[in-house]
């Protein structure tokens, strides 16, 4: 038997849960569904693990964060971001884990009352395949991964991050301790979500 075929009428009277944040974040993001699927890249020192962090805490507002630190582990640096983004005054709804395998991650997101939102940084780090990490998503479809790639020459490094960008609904770019919108969502070209006020300052300065 061949497969549904859906009429504009089916379509159009869909609905969906979508991240029901302010105008802070929409903004720059829209409002992308609860579960949608994201990838976040850019070159070192440039506000992308800073970001990630700011947007963990949003989260934190529509459900449990789990955050996969394969790159930092626990080390000063990423306890230095717990600190700045007052990260302890959402703990109720902030875990982090710093060596699960893939396989162990599907295990730990099946129990009940699992994390609703998975924040994998980085993905090269976390050495998950193109083929895996769609599985996992597609296991997992009322939860939203968000995932973080290193850069090279302006796009995702790697051919299984590129991959996986193509697949992702929300693509964000982090540059000058801006992160822009490049994907589905975007609202207005060229408008940007500030990570650090100061740092854009200081990178325009330079530039100037």
């Amino acid at each position: 038997m061949p497969k549904r075929a859906y009429s504009p009428g089916d379509v159009l009277s869909k609905t969906y849960t979508l991240l029901p944040w302010g105008s802070k974040w929409a903004a720059a993001f829209g409002y992308p569904e609860i579960n949608e699927t994201w990838l976040i890249h850019g070159q070192s020192a440039q506000g992308k693990s800073s970001f990630a962090m700011q947007l963990a805490r949003e989260l934190c507002n529509y459900g449990t964060v789990l955050y996969m630190s394969y790159e930092e582990g626990v080390s000063q640096s990423f306890q230095k971001r717990l600190k700045t983004f007052r990260m302890n005054e959402v703990q109720g709804r902030f875990r982090i884990a710093t060596d699960d395998t893939i396989e162990e991650l599907g295990k730990r997101l099946a129990c009940k009352k699992s994390p609703r939102f998975v924040i994998v940084d980085s993905f090269q780090k976390a050495g998950w395949s193109y083929e895996a990490t769609m599985e996992l998503i597609k296991r997992f479809k009322r939860k939203s991964f968000i995932f973080i790639s290193q850069e090279h020459k302006g796009q995702p490094m790697g051919k299984a991050a590129i991959r996986l960008k193509y697949e992702a609904g929300v693509k964000v770019r982090v540059s000058g301790y801006k992160a822009y919108c490049q994907g589905r969502f975007i609202p207005e070209a060229g408008v940007y979500y500030t990570v650090w006020e100061e740092g854009i300052l200081r990178t325009t300065n330079k530039l100037g």
